[in-house]
């Protein structure tokens, strides 16, 4: 599920009723003159659909992708980032619970390693959050063991 605001949603459902009268792409202008957003608003707009998969924006025009996607609609960007974090924490959470051994530890190095460069390629800083929040959660304990640091999967 795909996390977009309210203002996306607007202009994704313009984009849909103009596509079928551009169907080489809807021109920003007509976008920016309907909607009535200011044109640097509505780039901005555009840019993230983009960066979501949602729509494509190039040469000033706007197309959607092909791919139906299940999204939720959510009022400020900071609700959308607020989102995405809890979907990957849960995402983490059951890769952690996957990787974790028998005692329910995992090496720090080997945790932060899947969780940068694995499936969910988190960015440093949401990684580490993302570790923080499981931590004052009560779901990972950090363990300081004679070969080296891990976390334990508290159950």
């Amino acid at each position: 599920m795909i996390a977009i605001t309210k203002n996306e949603e607007i202009v994704l459902n313009q984009v849909k009723i103009f596509e079928v009268e551009y169907p080489d792409g809807v021109p920003v202008d007509v976008l920016r003159k309907d909607l009535g957003f200011h044109e640097y608003d509505l780039i901005q707009i555009l840019e993230e659909l983009s960066a979501k998969n949602l729509a494509i924006y190039k040469d000033n025009k706007v197309n959607l992708t092909e791919v139906e996607k299940e999204f939720n609609t959510v009022n400020s960007k900071k609700d959308v980032e607020e989102l995405e974090l809890n979907m990957k924490e849960k995402e983490s959470y059951k890769l952690i619970q996957q990787l974790v051994d028998e005692k329910n530890l995992i090496s720090k190095y080997t945790l932060e390693g899947h969780l940068l460069y694995g499936d969910l390629k988190l960015s440093n800083f949401r990684m580490y959050h993302i570790i923080l929040s499981l931590q004052n959660k009560g779901l990972l304990k950090e363990i300081n063991k004679d070969d080296g640091q891990y976390y334990l999967l508290v159950d």
